[in-house]
């Protein structure tokens, strides 16, 4: 279990990643991202989480170079995720891509690239060219994102090697359990975006009386339960207090029950587009 904001989660071939992070999702380039992810590295964050796709990976990359200096620690200190979108899903189109978004970035490389979206037809080919960059050392390690239990068995069949990383909406209405049951299995690490469920569960009965009990708020409950169930969290924010807030959940712990009253609000309900039914 995580200790603090910068605890780790080993990956399945040795890297270690942050189990806490900050997303960026619909966070427009300007100054209010730069600042965002400057303040995160001021808090001690260690885990920036970006995609082609979110248009702010100069902002990202402004923002995690001038956090670096302004704490004093180097590149290596901060893990930095960004996803192929579906348009670069062929082989030389996502080599293509990762070089664009390691530009847009001002990096040398990349600690994690994702498969955006399982793409029928299409992320075989995008894997074989991840599997590439990490033979030849330009991404420390490669995963998916939103893909299901069969997308992750069909990507497998042909695989030289296999995704660390699953990031899926992932929150209490949403806890695909056979999904999580099957990743822990093969060592696919499970990693949540939009664990707040996009703020659509801050008023939950059941969340705000565990929150009341631990003198602390809904967003940490539910980080929390995430922590507590193996799960890697990227919550987004832009404001400070809500960034130390998001983060200030290691001075706590969930009961068994309350995991399970946490667990019980699943309603397999997505705020996101279905990964067996999307058009984009």
């Amino acid at each position: 279990m995580m200790k603090n904001l910068q605890g780790t989660v080993t990956l399945h071939n040795g890297v270690k990643m942050p189990g806490f992070g900050l997303g960026v999702f619909k966070v427009e380039e300007g100054p209010e991202l730069v600042n965002a992810v400057k303040i995160a590295i001021k808090h001690g964050y260690r885990s920036i989480d970006t995609a082609a796709i979110y248009g702010n990976e100069e902002g990202v990359g402004r923002g995690i170079r001038e956090g670096l200096k302004e704490a004093g620690i180097s590149r290596e200190n901060v893990f930095v995720t960004s996803k192929v979108w579906n348009a670069d899903l062929g082989y030389d189109a996502t080599i293509a891509a990762y070089e664009t978004s390691l530009k847009k970035l001002g990096l040398d490389y990349l600690d994690l690239y994702l498969i955006h979206w399982p793409v029928e037809g299409k992320y075989k080919e995008a894997w074989r060219a991840l599997e590439t960059l990490y033979k030849e050392g330009k991404v420390k390690a490669i995963g998916v994102s939103n893909f299901q239990v069969h997308h992750l068995k069909d990507l497998m069949e042909d695989a030289e090697i296999k995704p660390v990383i699953n990031q899926v909406e992932y929150h209490p209405r949403l806890t695909q359990k056979e999904l999580q049951a099957f990743c822990e299995k093969h060592h696919i690490q499970l990693e949540a975006w939009s664990p707040l469920m996009q703020g659509e569960l801050l008023n939950n009965e059941v969340l705000t009386e565990i929150a009341n009990k631990h003198n602390k708020s809904v967003a940490q409950v539910i980080l929390r339960w995430d922590l507590q169930n193996g799960i890697i969290t990227i919550p987004k924010s832009t404001k400070e207090h809500r960034i130390v807030e998001n983060a200030s959940i290691f001075d706590f712990e969930l009961t068994k029950e309350e995991i399970e009253r946490i667990d019980e609000l699943n309603q397999n309900h997505r705020v996101g587009p279905d990964p067996d039914n999307f058009d984009f």
